[in-house]
């Protein structure tokens, strides 16, 4: 292994963990093939495993790697706190002058590394990728997703792509600015979008898993969603002001239709089930509202509590 001082640049590889064990040693060594395109150009590799409290032999196996390779780095949380903790946490761990994020299913492709990093070189802050096709996911879930992008362009002013994922290479002045935003709930495609820079989008097909099932379930990214509409939107706050002027309007409407139909047909019952209709809709629009509103206090009730993003049992 070539010592550290022999390179000029380091790229720190940040991999988020839960359940991995059969993923890490294949990715490792897919990710390894690069590193002959990195010597050439003075980069050292450094990676940094978060295991996000993962239930299986994930530790052991990144545990197995560092005896081979002093190059590798574990953040190991206390209990499970969600990929968003794990990708912070590897920002905050990585000290090289590039951070790449990837996923240890390969599903980030290692061998666009080199492609990235050239970009990079050029003078480019951030590299992207995103999903030209979704592949391998159930219609329904690629159907969802894809209304998901599209509101999310509606409603926000950040910058959210279809078919991003979070395999990026940013330079060091990217991942300051990502870790210069604590706040604990966290959704980093719209951090990513917020900060800005010079980005370059690169484009691939869909890769399916190598190992292991994902862990992303229909419910998952339902609630996934909705962290980042509050998380990078206030539109959903001015609907309260909509609903109730619509449903002012209506109520006029309504008042004046049952007005005019007494006085044609002398039957001051014959609105009642209109009436009874109406309150019902109205009732259920209010609950609606009510709900968003619950929905943007708790996320300020646990903002003003300031508790950790993460807290580690083991690393090294």
């Amino acid at each position: 292994m070539n010592n550290q001082t022999d390179f000029t640049k380091t790229l720190s590889i940040i991999v988020p963990c839960y359940n991995e064990e059969e993923s890490i040693p294949l990715f490792y060594a897919e990710t390894i093939k690069q590193e002959q395109y990195f010597h050439e150009k003075g980069v050292e590799f450094e990676f940094i495993f978060v295991d996000d409290g993962s239930r299986d032999k994930t530790v052991e196996v990144i545990k197995n790697l560092r005896e081979k390779d002093e190059r590798v780095h574990l953040v190991s949380f206390s209990r499970n706190f969600g990929k968003e903790s794990a990708i912070y946490a590897g920002f905050e761990k990585a000290t090289g002058d590039f951070a790449v994020l990837m996923d240890a299913d390969l599903q980030d492709p290692p061998a666009m590394l080199p492609e990235m990093y050239s970009y990079i070189e050029s003078g480019h802050d951030f590299v992207g990728t995103r999903r030209v096709d979704r592949k391998g996911e159930p219609p329904i879930r690629s159907w969802f997703a894809r209304r998901f992008y599209g509101l999310m362009r509606g409603i926000s002013k950040t910058d959210i792509v279809d078919g991003a994922r979070d395999f990026r290479m940013m330079t060091k002045r990217v991942r300051d600015a990502i870790l210069s935003m604590k706040e604990y709930n966290r959704f980093s495609k719209g951090i990513f979008g917020w900060v800005g820079f010079d980005i370059k989008w690169l484009e691939y097909e869909n890769i399916e898993r190598v190992a292991g099932e994902t862990k992303w379930s229909f419910w998952k990214l339902f609630l996934y969603s909705l962290e980042g509409i509050m998380a990078f939107s206030t539109v959903p706050l001015m609907l309260s002001i909509v609903f109730g002027m619509v449903f002012c309007l209506l109520a006029l409407a309504l008042l004046i239709f049952v007005i005019v139909r007494t006085a044609a047909f002398g039957d001051p019952f014959a609105g009642v089930p209109l009436v009874i209709c109406a309150i019902s809709l109205v009732g259920g629009i209010q609950l609606i509202c009510i709900g968003i509103l619950g929905m943007y206090l708790s996320k300020t009730y646990l903002e003003v509590k300031q508790r950790p993003i993460y807290l580690v049992k083991e690393e090294f």
